[in-house]
């Protein structure tokens, strides 16, 4: 995001307070989707230069129907000044996320649990992922695969994303979901992918250090890669520390291309 988008998501985020309605994670959600449909619409809420009345009342007109405070969130979202249009959708999309991650602590949990299992799946991934599936068949595959199983925010937020890809790979999606909602608890997730298995006591000590870098609870998820040989490469955030052997040898082979 631009810094304009940066400073308006965090001004909107202030609407997300303690007691929030627990439907308004998916009603935001859902008025994210509705917003992308539309150029026109998003153009209207989203344009820096329109004056904040107009689109505020345009917001209730349209989206009356929705909790109290998810409009109030949304009326949060379209006061503030967006870098653009784009980056205004995907704010709201997010905020619908933090609201959800509100309401249920371990949403990132399961959404992590829903991308390994895409992962693990070949067949599920490309149904999921079509572009010519209907959405509404795709929704109703996630409905049938997750409820029950998982949370209702959980299914709501999995159904989000495959009615509305926006071009984006589900399982990356999902894996970006769940570091946004741990980040709404005040918790940080970490990828560690190794060559082989850690022990318990390597991750205990890798989980240490970690939340003393990053200052609070960090989560864990470890992903086995035989290509790297050895070593580890860490993602923490935006940041990535890459100490796997097969990273050093690629080192050593673009300076010895130079």
């Amino acid at each position: 995001m631009g810094s304009a988008s940066r400073e308006a998501l965090t001004q909107a985020r202030t609407a997300l307070r303690a007691g929030l309605d627990q439907a308004a994670g998916g009603e935001l959600l859902q008025a994210a989707g509705r917003i992308a449909e539309s150029p026109a619409l998003a153009a209207s809420l989203g344009d820096a230069s329109a004056p904040v009345e107009a689109k505020a009342r345009l917001v209730e007109r349209l989206f009356g129907g929705l909790s109290a405070d998810a409009r109030s969130v949304l009326a949060a979202a379209v006061q503030a000044r967006w870098s653009n249009v784009d980056e205004f959708v995907a704010g709201v999309e997010e905020l619908g996320l933090r609201a959800e991650g509100v309401a249920n602590p371990a949403l990132f949990d399961e959404l992590l649990a829903v991308a390994d299992l895409v992962d693990r799946n070949h067949e599920l991934q490309l149904s999921l992922g079509s572009k010519l599936a209907e959405p509404a068949g795709k929704v109703a595959l996630v409905q049938r695969l997750l409820s029950g199983k998982t949370s209702a925010s959980a299914v709501a937020v999995v159904s989000h994303f495959v009615a509305n890809p926006r071009g984006r790979r589900l399982d990356a999606t999902l894996r970006q979901a769940a570091r946004t909602a741990a980040d709404q608890v005040g918790s940080e997730l970490a990828t560690v992918t190794v060559a082989a298995p850690l022990s318990a006591e390597q991750q205990d000590r890798l989980a240490r250090a970690l939340e003393q870098s990053a200052g609070r609870p960090v989560k864990i998820t470890t992903v086995v890669d035989p290509g790297l040989v050895g070593g580890v490469r860490i993602q923490l955030a935006d940041d990535v520390i890459d100490g796997s052997v097969r990273a050093r040898l690629d080192d050593l082979r673009q300076r010895l291309a130079a």
